[in-house]
Parts: structure tokens; sequence; C-alpha cells
């Protein structure tokens, strides 16, 4: 049986199966999405669309068109319940859908507040979906009282557009600083710096120990024993990747579903891309969460099912805007050392290194930076670190040399 069946109906798994009918695949294609839309970008929930500056069309990645044409049948609102290995079967609430090979381009979810913690009451949120950044509009009014918890980039950006529609935000921060997970210190003095500009009250090393409530959450009690009177919460704690189907079907996984370098999983016929998708790199394993390499990598893993047999050898950059800051983020800074940093003010950028060897850039409103940084590192050129740090240097002939 030549059919593929793709369970996931994100970035990921809508550039799949497009590339899959790009490389001339000619069985049935089947993609399946448990949220009630066609696949859409998610970047923009905790930006623009919150803002009210995007809709859904604007959002969605290809029209039912395209789908039509490209003969991929695509089931929205369908929830898989299980994965039968060996039937080769997909189950779903209401039918089985057999494969010749399958593709896990599950994602990942928004880690939640606990019960206890009063994360079931309404006006609490994450931002992950369509469906989680509807629900919050309503309370996104000029002067909501708006508490944000986790300073990781999702929990700045979401601070960042209820500030510009008017809220009053308090962010808080259990670890000692916000971007403690992702970036350098120096990196975090620029955001923090920026945010308070902004009027929001940002509070590091200062967890949530509740949300009180009758039925909407009224109030907050943090772990310095402050408390706060709160309308909204919205909840930026990090994401898990999705490997609850993975899982029961007895694939193994290893900080998202493991792959090798071509994407295949421990079962030779299913294959795993995206957010939920671990793999070897530089003698290590990863996971990356970005648009970027859902894109890069479901296009790899297509072209392997169908036998290229190329191992995926991904460049990782990232991106985040906030008010009138873009970051542009190239390499990763894993086990760096040591940082240098160039420019000042609202344009700037942090090099990372490891040892002599650089290893990420971090580039705010810097774009010239954030170019010869990312070809230095796709090139291997790793310049002195001095040399980057001083202000007179020119960076294209530092890349050259």
């Amino acid at each position: 049986m030549d059919d593929i069946v793709v369970i996931g109906a994100g970035q990921a798994g809508a550039s799949l199966v497009a590339k899959l009918r790009a490389q001339g695949f000619t069985g049935a294609l089947t993609l399946i999405g448990d949220e009630p839309v066609l696949p859409y970008e998610r970047p923009p929930l905790s930006k623009g669309y919150l803002l009210g500056q995007s809709n859904v069309e604007k959002l969605t990645l290809r029209p039912q068109s395209y789908y039509d044409d490209a003969q991929i049948t695509v089931l929205t609102g369908t929830r898989v319940t299980a994965i039968d290995r060996e039937r080769h079967l997909v189950v779903t609430d209401d039918a089985e859908i057999g494969y010749g090979q399958l593709a896990l381009t599950t994602g990942s979810f928004a880690r939640a507040l606990s019960a206890e913690q009063g994360g079931g009451l309404k006006g609490v949120f994450t931002v992950r979906t369509l469906a989680d950044v509807d629900a919050m509009r309503p309370g996104m009014h000029d002067k909501a009282r708006v508490l944000v918890v986790g300073g990781g980039y999702i929990g700045l950006e979401a601070a960042a557009v209820a500030s510009k529609l008017g809220c009053s935000v308090t962010l808080i921060e259990q670890g000692p600083r916000i971007l403690g997970r992702v970036a350098a210190a120096e990196t975090a003095n620029y955001f923090r710096a920026l945010h308070r500009e902004h009027g929001i009250d940002m509070r590091e090393g200062v967890g949530l120990d509740t949300l009180d409530g009758t039925d909407s959450v009224q109030s907050a009690t943090l772990s310095d024993g402050t408390t706060l009177d709160v309308d909204c919460v919205i909840v930026g704690i990090g994401i898990d990747p999705a490997t609850g189907l993975a899982e029961a079907a007895g694939l193994t996984v290893d900080n998202g579903i493991k792959t090798d370098a071509l994407g295949q999983t421990s079962d030779p016929a299913i294959w795993s891309a995206g957010d939920c998708a671990s793999f070897p790199f530089r003698d290590q394993r990863i996971r990356l969460e970005s648009v970027q390499n859902a894109i890069d990598q479901a296009e790899a893993v297509a072209a392997n099912m169908l036998g290229a047999a190329k191992p995926y050898n991904p460049f990782p950059w990232f991106w985040s805007d906030q008010y009138d800051c873009k970051l542009q983020i190239a390499g990763l800074c894993t086990g760096y050392d040591a940082v240098v940093t160039r420019g000042a003010g609202a344009r700037m950028s942090v090099w990372y290194y490891r040892g002599d060897t650089l290893l990420a850039v971090d580039a705010m409103n810097d774009a010239r930076s954030y170019m010869v940084g990312k070809r230095m590192l796709e090139v291997g050129v790793s310049p002195h670190a001095e040399a980057v740090a001083d202000p007179s240097s020119n960076l294209k002939q530092l890349l050259k040399s």
C-alpha cells in the first residue's frame, strides 16, 4: 500500500504533504488535524492576531482549493485515538485509515498551571492555538490587569501585545532572570529594559503560588507573599512535545519522538518532524521549536520517505518581535562559555562563543550583524571575539578573513 497519512496539521504537517506532492508522490495522501481549521501560522497568534491586525484568512497557510487541486485529503477537527502498527491503521473517533507510511507531526502543547494553582479558573490562558487567543481577546481590553507568568519569549511577546492594547501588565519569572534558559544575561538585560520602558512591572525571582476567584480569576498570590488583583492571566511557562500517540504505539521517545538523521522513528514505516521530533545533531540529540525547523525538517523527511536517504542537517535560526524591536537569532547558544556585545542602545548584538568557536548571534534591530553572523556560522568562520566587539571593525571583512 502506497498511501501516506500525516498526523498533525500544523506548519510541519502542511509542509510535509506539500513537499510529497511536489516531489511527485501520487498515492493517496491524508493530513489529519484536531483543530477545526486548515493549517495556519502560529507565530502571529501572540502578536498581530492578538492585536487584531490579522485574521484567520491571513494566517491560513494554503486555501482549501490548494488541497483539492493537489488531491490531499485534509481531515480537520479529527482526533486520532490510536496507531495500530501491526495492521498499519490510524484510528480516529469514527474511522480507521490505512497507511503504507505514516508521519507524526503532532507538534507541542503549552504547559498549563495545575488545578491546585487555579489553572482551571476562567480568565487563565495559554497562547498556542487560535482558540486560545480567541478566548483571550475579550479580556485584553484597555486598563485590564494582566498577569503574565513566565519570562521566556512567548511571555515577553504576550506582555508586549497586552501593553500595546492598554492593559496594565505584570510579568513574573520564577528564575533569577528572564530568558534564563535561552539567552545570555546581556540579551536579557536588553529586553528587561525595553519592557520596563513600556511600563511593564517585571519581577524576576518571583513565582506564582496560587490564583484565586470564585469562577473567574480575581487575584494572584506570588511566591514572595505579594497579592495582585488580576483580570486575566497569560501562562507562558514553556511547551512540551506531543508524544502521547507515539508512546502509546510503542515508539521510542527521548525528549520527543526519537528519530534517526533521516527522520525515521523506531518503526521504519513511521517518520516524524517538527516540534515533536528529536534528532541527532552534532554529537547530541535535540529538538528545535521553530517555524524554520518545522518547514525544513518536514521537507527533508518528505524527501526521505520517497527514498532520498539524505540526513537532515539544519541551520537553526529564530526570531521574536516585541514593540519596535526585531530580534533575530542565528545558531544555538547551548554550551557557550563567553559572550561579547557589539553596538549599544536600541541596536546591538550578542555573540556567543565556546572557547574560540562562534556558536550563535542574537541581533536586536541589527540586521547586518545577523546576516553576517549567520553566514559566518554557515561557513564555519569564527572571528576573534575582540574583533567582533570592536565597533570600528568591519564584520564583512572579518567574514572574508
